[in-house]
């Protein structure tokens, strides 16, 4: 064999190595500072029970199982987690059990300036719905095991105040949990 065919076949391994190795690991979806809200109108008619969205500041890591689909906003965080709220409490077929992080009510702000309106305006935008604190690392680690099966859409925006991410764990609307607890102790008397 010629040494220019040697290269060549090096050449056109490394490259579909490349390629395969690019669609195992695809980049973070990029999209026009707009476009986001068009991308959430367009899932959550197909997200259900077991999804999860997440609103997430800039250095939330970018995570690898299949089914996380991460999409640069530009967006302000309260302006993404107002937005993706009300989508929600308009869809009738599911709504949303709130997880923050359980740092953030400790970050102080002398470390992260900003960290108190934030937690303050978090509150006011959230009102009467029940947030559960979770540590950071429990909740990345949910996301990862449910991108293993369902769909995660993450949404980074511009926030630069740690452990301040919104993850939203969607459930059936028409279902309650209260009736789902019910089915299954008459399931367990059967």
């Amino acid at each position: 064999m010629t040494f220019l065919k040697r290269i060549f076949i090096v050449v056109a391994a490394s490259v579909m190595a490349m390629a395969a190795l690019a669609a195992d690991n695809p980049r973070p979806e990029k999209h026009p500072a707009q476009s986001w809200r068009a991308l959430l109108n367009d899932e959550l008619p197909l997200l259900g029970h077991r999804n999860w969205i997440a609103i997430v500041d800039s250095a939330y890591p970018y995570q690898t199982s299949a089914g996380v689909e991460t999409v640069e906003t530009d967006a302000d965080q309260l302006e993404v987690v107002k937005a993706v709220l009300d989508q929600i409490a308009h869809a009738k077929h599911v709504r949303a059990n709130v997880f923050t992080d359980a740092e953030l009510k400790l970050v102080p702000e002398s470390d992260a300036k900003g960290v108190a309106a934030y937690r303050e305006a978090l509150a006011n935008l959230l009102g009467t719905t029940a947030a559960q604190s979770l540590p950071h690392e429990e909740i990345i680690a949910k996301l990862d095991e449910a991108g293993k099966t369902f769909h995660v859409l993450l949404l980074k925006t511009r926030m630069t105040i740690p452990y301040t991410p919104v993850f939203l764990l969607l459930e059936c609307r028409y279902w309650s949990d209260d009736a789902e607890k019910r089915l299954r102790t008459a399931m367990a008397a059967h």
